[in-house]
């Protein structure tokens, strides 16, 4: 089924972006939207709520395979939100600590691999939008679009940054581009589905760019392969 599905995969680091653009796109070409990432800072929250270690291989692939969750959107929503065993997470998900826990637990190829065919029955007709970090690299090889998404390291910390403020959430800029730079090298450095262009994706950089004119690149791409 994937295959026949039309489906637009971007990858990148944490903050280019890749958040608001898919949902953008998805939205604009009522396509289906996979968060890839957040699937996996559920399992790494809900293994911190069960007080579960984070390199307990065999503890994690259960708790990957047996996920409680869901997600829900809705236009001018700013992003989607998740719920995980009933209760809205989202707010927790964005922080930095969950997101280092992320990249603990994304290193279990076993919990990869519990986690692959829930991302990958996302592909339903008439296409879907997959953010992630190796969507076109792994879940989805056969992508006609690929793109990866990324930014400088400043702008990323800036831009999460603002978003903790908006929140109503505290935050040291320094402290984020230390741990956004951590995060960047525990994802390219992991020996499973480390994080890196797939051969034939498109890069973008957002650092001087828009949501709006990152969108418009993607689609117009997506338009020039007669995907759209």
């Amino acid at each position: 089924m994937t295959k026949s599905v039309p489906i637009i995969t971007v990858d990148g680091p944490g903050g280019a972006g890749k958040g608001a653009v898919c949902k953008q796109i998805a939205e604009t070409l009522s396509w289906h939207l996979l968060d890839s990432g957040m699937l996996y800072r559920l399992l790494a929250l809900s293994a911190i709520n069960h007080h579960v270690a984070l390199d307990n291989e065999a503890a994690i692939e259960v708790m990957a395979s047996a996920l409680d969750v869901q997600f829900a959107s809705a236009a001018g929503q700013k992003g989607i939100r998740a719920f995980l065993e009933g209760d809205d997470v989202t707010a927790e998900l964005r922080s930095e600590d969950v997101g280092m826990a992320a990249s603990k637990v994304a290193v279990i190829a076993s919990a990869r691999l519990a986690l692959l065919a829930r991302q990958r029955a996302f592909a339903e007709l008439p296409g879907l939008v997959a953010d992630g970090r190796d969507m076109g690299t792994v879940v989805f090889k056969h992508a006609p679009l690929k793109i990866y998404l990324t930014a400088s390291v400043a702008e990323r910390a800036k831009r999460r940054y603002k978003q903790l403020l908006e929140n109503g959430q505290s935050g040291n800029l320094a402290r984020l581009t230390e741990a956004i730079g951590a995060r960047d090298r525990a994802d390219m450095g992991r020996s499973v589905s480390p994080l890196c262009p797939a051969e034939d994706a498109l890069i973008v950089d957002s650092t001087a760019l828009s949501i709006d004119q990152v969108c418009e690149t993607i689609i117009s791409e997506a338009k020039s392969r007669l995907l759209i």
